[in-house]
Parts: structure tokens; C-alpha cells; sequence
């Protein structure tokens, strides 16, 4: 918490740094404070109201549902199943490999992408082009 708020919220402390000002400006000081505090207040209860509307049509479109013979949980139910089975359309295939080459007398394949396998690496170093590793 930061000085000016914990002088804000402790009245000795108001009372020590309001000292010096003088009545004028102690005016000036509540009016602006009480100006902030309507305003946040009425942002406080308009989100309130938001908030009771949402839940009043929740409930509003619960009823009705109920009337129609729906059970709610049925269309939440569709609606994950819906979305679980977009997810699964997204995946990609694997890369196929570019190049082959062998390490620790086994053949291993690279996509070319990433970073480069440091058997192809060493190679490389020695002389050799990456396109002699090429499938």
C-alpha cells in the first residue's frame, strides 16, 4: 500500500497532513474528493444494475426453457461437445522430414525446421553440405 493511501485511511494521519491547508483549500479538497465519489458511485451502481438485469434474464430464459421442457444443461452440453470437436479439426499434420542421417548407428529424419541435430551440425563443420543430407 502506498503512503498516500495509508494517510487517506488513517485519520490521524489525514488529520496531520490537512493541518497546513486553509479553510479555502480544505473546501476545495472535499469538493473535488466528493465529486470522485459520485462518480465512482454511479459507476458502482450502474454496474449493479447491469449485473441484476443479467441475472433477472438468466433467470427470465431459465423459465422458459422450463416451460418449452428443456432441460438448460442440455444446451450447455451441446455447446461444449460443438467446441470440443472445433478444437480437434485445428491440429496440423506433422512436417515430413527434409533430411536423413545417422547418429549412434540409427537413421533419424529432420524437418529441416528448428534447430539443427547436432549430428548434421558436426558434419557440416567438416565439410559436408546440408544438401547431402537431403531425402
Amino acid at each position: 500500500m502506498n503512503e498516500f493511501l495509508k494517510t487517506l485511511l488513517n485519520i490521524r494521519s489525514l488529520r496531520v497532513a490537512l493541518r497546513d491547508l486553509s479553510f479555502e483549500q480544505l473546501e476545495e479538497v472535499k469538493g473535488k474528493f466528493d465529486q470522485v465519489y459520485a462518480e465512482f458511485f454511479a459507476a458502482t451502481e450502474q454496474e449493479r444494475a447491469a449485473q441484476a438485469e443479467h441475472q433477472r434474464k438468466l433467470a427470465e430464459f431459465s423459465e422458459m426453457l422450463k416451460v418449452a421442457g428443456i432441460d438448460p444443461r442440455d444446451l450447455v452440453g451441446n455447446a461444449a461437445q460443438s467446441t470440443s470437436a472445433e478444437k480437434g479439426k485445428s491440429k496440423r499434420a506433422p512436417r515430413p522430414p527434409k533430411y536423413k542421417y545417422q547418429e549412434d548407428g540409427q537413421e533419424k529424419t529432420w524437418t529441416g525446421q528448428g534447430r539443427m541435430p547436432k549430428a548434421i551440425a558436426e558434419q557440416i563443420a567438416q565439410g559436408k553440405s546440408l544438401e547431402q543430407f537431403a531425402i
